[in-house]
């Protein structure tokens, strides 16, 4: 199966993004849930959008580590690209929601796994994970700009369809 020339513009842009998850950076401020909302709403075959958030998260977990969480995580950025499949733009809204989207499946996963399954732990959780949330939305946003921007003039400069 070979790839369009838009295709392989769309997955050098997400492995660049990738890389910079290995870079040191701020809890959370990190490029993947951009990237699982960038492919969702731009690759026109769906398995390609699925398959790319999960393997530079695959491929990076590889150096950064796994955790119990881990799959819980996966869940919530194919949950992401789905979005952006029902959405089909991004926009400070898709962005947005695609935040909220992440914080509340992960953070069910870490009170399902780590804290007693009482409203009490419920509520502890969600509530020490304010402070991640900020983060999260400010790598979220830069980096959806980043790929959004960035791939609107590499289509512009290569005339892509």
């Amino acid at each position: 199966m070979s790839l369009s020339k838009k295709e392989t513009v769309l997955i050098s842009f997400i492995v660049v993004a990738v890389l910079v998850r290995l870079l040191p950076h701020p809890p959370n401020v990190a490029p993947i849930t951009a990237v699982a909302l960038f492919a969702g709403t731009h690759f026109g075959r769906k398995h390609w959008a699925l398959l790319m958030p999960l393997l530079a998260m695959m491929v990076t977990d590889i150096f950064l580590g796994f955790s119990m969480i881990t799959p819980i995580v996966y869940l919530a950025f194919t949950a992401i690209t789905a979005l952006g499949f029902v959405i089909k733009k991004m926009h400070l809204g898709s962005v947005l929601l695609s935040s909220l989207l992440f914080f509340i499946v992960t953070n069910l996963g870490v009170w399902f796994l780590y804290y007693p399954l009482t409203p009490e732990g419920f509520t502890t959780c969600f509530t020490l994970a304010i402070p991640f949330f900020g983060y999260s939305i400010l790598g979220d946003l830069f980096f959806s700009a980043a790929l959004l921007f960035g791939y609107r003039y590499a289509a512009k400069r290569l005339q892509l369809a």
